[in-house]
């Protein structure tokens, strides 16, 4: 078996050292490519397919994944093409969540609401580019919170977590992060500034 180690790589270097690997085979070989993020995956995947390879995937942990590629030989000339990325879906567009819950009324209701509302987030033809969490909005982002996994595929196709650090203090919530990075107001002010676009659940 050959190892493609392409963490930390951005595209198009995780098709580009796959791509090399393929084009070395002299016979039959199974290639397993390492990648952290879910783009990388399937931009792997589509360049392989597409050179005549049995393709797989699996996800091993939290921005760790595995392709195999099983090859009869090298890749054909016809198919040494130029690696094409999957095109960038981040806009400079900003969703500000700053609370737990959607809407007033019912708070119940409210929290299936945000629920819905991120993982519609995640369906969007164009994502976010930074996803910024203050007040009560900070508990999404840490464990327990029922939005998690679709926050960790957002931040896994590019999207930027943020977290008020003000805000996970004051909750005693700072070591309960599960998925971004913490910031501060400053950053936030910068970053809603900077937006072209601002969407408030």
């Amino acid at each position: 078996m050959i190892t493609v180690n392409a963490m930390g790589d951005n595209c198009p270097i995780p098709v580009i050292k796959t791509k090399k690997a393929m084009q070395a085979l002299t016979g039959p070989e199974v290639i397993e490519v390492l990648v952290d993020n879910e783009i990388a995956v399937q931009n792997v995947t589509k360049m392989a397919a597409s050179a005549g390879g049995e393709v797989s995937s699996e996800k091993l942990g939290d921005k760790e994944f595995k392709v195999v590629i099983r090859m009869n030989g090298a890749m054909e000339a016809a198919s040494q093409e130029d690696p094409a990325c999957i095109p960038d879906r981040k806009g400079n567009m900003v969703v500000a969540v700053s609370s737990d819950r959607m809407g007033s009324g019912n708070d119940e209701l409210g929290k299936v609401l945000i629920k819905g509302f991120i993982f519609a987030v995640t369906q969007l033809d164009e994502l976010p580019k930074t996803m910024l969490f203050y007040n009560g909005g900070a508990t999404l982002t840490t464990e327990g919170s029922d939005s998690l996994e679709d926050l960790k595929s957002l931040e896994a196709q590019g999207v930027e977590i943020l977290t008020c650090g003000t805000c996970l203090d004051y909750y005693g919530l700072k070591d309960k992060l599960a998925v971004g990075s913490v910031t501060n107001m400053y950053s936030i002010v910068e970053t809603l500034a900077g937006a072209g676009k601002i969407i408030k659940p």
